[in-house]
């Protein structure tokens, strides 16, 4: 009996250390030690990056270094800041979010602003065959200035926006794929992707008849 009394006192030292030891690294303490233990730290930091990473509305890669979506906001920041972008293209002509500037001054991101105005009538392309819609006045040289600053290298990678990144962001890509040649059922066929049921032929048509010979230079290097 004589020789167990020992190890007994032992053993509970030994329990004092190990309990010592423990919360020093914060196992079975709440909100203590985390950072000693990578484990507990990754888990929420992927499921918070994961959340993060979210991209805008209708986002898509058009060509290298140029990209296209809809209007981003808080939730799509860090997604937007693993493009490295140089640049942005916004094709509205509402101010833009206070918000957004910010974030694009923090990151030094410039802001490119053509602003057309979106059709008021909203109609979809086969409302608009039935009614005989007049063509809508889209400002052919406001496309040109925003082709020339994305096919600019200096300003990319470059992302262009509107609201919903389905028709004056649409208009802009369809001009685009003129310059590089796209036969035109193609550049129909990637414009009614991204408007689907709100297509409209005046978008269309527009970008049908859009002289693109005077941009051809500027796809020479690319």
């Amino acid at each position: 009996m004589k020789l167990e009394a020992p190890a007994r006192k032992r053993s509970q030292s030994q329990d004092r250390e190990q309990q010592q030891s423990d919360k020093a690294v914060g196992v079975g303490v709440h909100g203590i030690g985390l950072w000693s233990c990578p484990r507990l730290v990754a888990a929420p930091e992927a499921a918070v990056a994961g959340d993060a990473m979210a991209p805008p509305l209708n986002f898509a890669m058009v060509d290298d270094g140029i990209f296209r979506s809809g209007f981003p906001d808080a939730a799509n920041f860090r997604f937007l800041l693993s493009l490295n972008l140089r640049s942005i293209v916004y094709l509205c002509p509402e101010p833009y979010p206070e918000e957004n500037a910010l974030f694009l001054e923090q990151n030094e991101i410039e802001l490119h602003q053509f602003g057309i105005e979106g059709s008021k009538s909203g109609l979809t392309m086969s409302e608009t065959l039935l009614l005989h819609e007049p063509f809508v006045y889209i400002p052919e040289e406001t496309i040109r200035e925003a082709l020339k600053v994305i096919l600019d290298v200096r300003n990319q990678p470059v992302l262009i926006h509107c609201k919903r990144g389905k028709h004056r962001t649409g208009c802009v890509v369809g001009c685009l794929r003129k310059l590089q040649k796209w036969c035109l059922s193609s550049v129909f066929d990637e414009y009614l992707h991204f408007a689907a049921a709100k297509a409209r032929s005046t978008d269309q048509r527009f970008m049908e008849l859009f002289d693109a010979s005077s941009l051809m230079h500027l796809t020479a290097t690319q």
